[in-house]
């Protein structure tokens, strides 16, 4: 597999990382115990940690895409696994 190719599958995973793990570890201003800004959603979070966020993305990620690579490797599933029109 070539470099450009790993990076690119490797940040498509982070993407979906980081857009899955949007609600986990979030909390809310009034479960903070903190004071709500009129107009403010009450679910909105009190305080939204870019770079940890970003780092926990990153982590799913590698673990994803080492479980692709050794899949890719190995040949676990195969693309005539997953057809299932064939199979009836």
């Amino acid at each position: 597999m070539k470099l450009t190719s790993i990076i690119a599958i490797y940040f498509l995973f982070f993407a979906g990382s980081a857009f899955i793990l949007l609600p986990f570890g979030v909390r809310t201003t009034e479960e903070a115990g903190g004071q709500r800004v009129p107009g403010q959603a009450e679910s909105a979070p009190h305080r939204f940690d870019v770079k940890r966020h970003f780092l926990k993305a990153a982590v799913l990620a590698a673990l994803l895409f080492a479980l692709y690579y050794a899949n890719w490797a190995f040949g676990w599933i195969t693309p005539d696994d997953l057809d299932l029109y064939r199979r009836i």
